[in-house]
């Protein structure tokens, strides 16, 4: 645990306590009883951090133009200032092994000097991976505006500290072929409810010639947690209260809306809109069913959107980027999430480190990044979403308007702040088991549900959050 924070301080900051909990900050793991099969390992070892030479690791790109933007930038800046450069990708992903190796080279005392990364900055702070980086985003933002999204904030800063600069901004949506819908005599726009959106795709779906409206599964993946977790949300359930230290998961809205999924995913009616093994898709099946043009509809991050356009594949030009539907109440749940740089504790060139990322924030750098990114990577400041920008795509209004919803919405942990007790939920996926408990093993909605909020009040009392 760390040291400098109570136990109480330590687990409202978002990193949680206990032993379980730690090692799920730690690796993106869990328990062993419930861990990830196979989690993505770093493939390399991370380069080591010393004094007069600037190490920089970063995620791989999907589109080489922006990486390359990105590594031209870092190898530019370290030219003109006669600097030695170390730049090297890892493989920053939230089930891998980056944040534990990244602990032991802080501890070890020779971590890289900056880092730009999409891992929760709740557990890098938690475990003291991270420097203190208040003074340049408040630089940044006095330069290019308010960042974007305004949850950013709740992901970042704690006891009124940045720990991390902001440096894109990202978000998945709703992907729609207009026309096949419009073949229908559907416009897709007004599709704005669950219920709309589920007949619609009933509607264009045509087995015999491999269309099939719903590409959404809820398998164990990461689009089948979030998927799930927006529907539950919609119907009023949550997996705490605004605290997010009290489980409330087994409620009434949580029941109706494992009803709403039970009867998408096994009544007669809605099989034909279902492609075949769709209950076993991973990450990548809806992106190849996709772009091999035999779905309809699926929400997914930008990437399936990004490698249409790469590839030139027509359903690029057919393709609509919806809003989420709307909850029961009308309300939009949704909003993006950030990409971070961040500066790794005890690095031996923080001065330098902050300088590079004034040069990486400017916009000749990072709005060149965006324009050529196929809507998977975003300015952080609001200034920087220029006309230019959005008129480079008439989908990337409806991007815009989803980083900029005035609602505060925190996500997989609303009505709450993101902490890692929740973080810990997805970690397990809670959610899809139960919905496999449902439509596979024959259990009542009402057990699977219960037994659902049973494991999540476990992961808590484990935590250190009695309930």
């Amino acid at each position: 645990m760390n040291k400098k924070m109570s136990r109480r301080k330590f687990l409202i900051s978002g990193a949680g306590a206990g032993a379980a909990l730690i090692a799920a900050a730690a690796g993106g793991q869990v328990p062993v009883t419930f861990a990830q099969d196979n989690p993505t390992a770093t493939p390399l070892p991370l380069p080591s951090g010393a004094a007069g030479k600037l190490t920089v690791i970063h995620r791989t790109e999907y589109f080489e133009d922006v990486q390359t933007i990105f590594r031209d930038t870092v190898t530019k800046y370290a030219t003109d200032k006669k600097i030695e450069l170390d730049i090297s990708t890892a493989n920053p992903e939230q089930f891998g092994d980056f944040t534990a190796k990244m602990q032991a080279a802080v501890q070890a005392g020779n971590p890289p000097d900056l880092g730009y990364h999409t891992i929760q900055i709740t557990q890098l702070h938690a475990l003291d991976l991270v420097e203190d980086v208040t003074d340049v985003v408040d630089k940044a933002i006095s330069m290019y505006g308010d960042v974007v999204p305004k949850t950013a904030a709740d992901n970042a800063m704690f006891d009124g500290k940045w720990w991390a600069v902001p440096f894109i901004s990202i978000t998945g949506a709703w992907f729609a072929r207009k026309d096949v819908f419009e073949a229908k005599g559907i416009d897709v726009q007004t599709l704005d409810t669950w219920d709309k959106r589920r007949e619609a795709a009933l509607a264009v779906s045509d087995p015999a010639n491999k269309m099939w409206g719903w590409g959404i599964t809820i398998n164990q993946s990461g689009d089948g947690f979030g998927f799930l977790v927006g529907v539950i949300q919609s119907f009023g359930g949550s997996f705490t209260d605004e605290t997010g230290l009290k489980v409330t998961f087994n409620s009434p809205e949580t029941i109706a809306a494992a009803n709403w999924l039970k009867e998408t995913y096994s009544s007669e009616k809605y099989k034909p809109m279902l492609p075949p093994g769709i209950e076993s898709w991973t990450d990548s099946s809806n992106n190849e069913a996709y772009l091999a043009g035999t779905i309809a509809l699926t929400l997914n991050q930008p990437s399936v959107y990004a490698k249409a356009k790469k590839d030139k594949n027509p359903v690029f030009e057919n393709t609509a980027i919806l809003h989420g539907p709307k909850t029961l109440d009308g309300r939009l749940l949704e909003a993006g999430s950030s990409g971070w740089l961040t500066i790794f504790k005890g690095s031996k060139n923080i001065d330098v480190a902050k300088d590079l990322i004034y040069t990486l924030l400017d916009p000749t750098n990072s709005v060149a990044m965006a324009k050529v990114a196929g809507g998977l990577v975003f300015p952080a400041y609001k200034n920087l979403w220029t006309d230019d920008l959005i008129k480079a795509d008439p989908n990337f209004e409806v991007i815009r308007q989803i980083q900029f919803n005035p609602d505060v919405y925190y996500g997989t942990s609303h009505p709450a702040k993101p902490n890692a007790l929740i973080a810990a939920i997805q970690s397990q996926s809670i959610p899809n088991q139960m919905m496999a408990n449902i439509i596979n093993n024959g259990m009542s909605v009402e057990d699977a549900v219960k037994e659902a909020h049973d494991r999540i009040v476990q992961i808590f009392e484990e935590g250190g959050a009695p309930q």
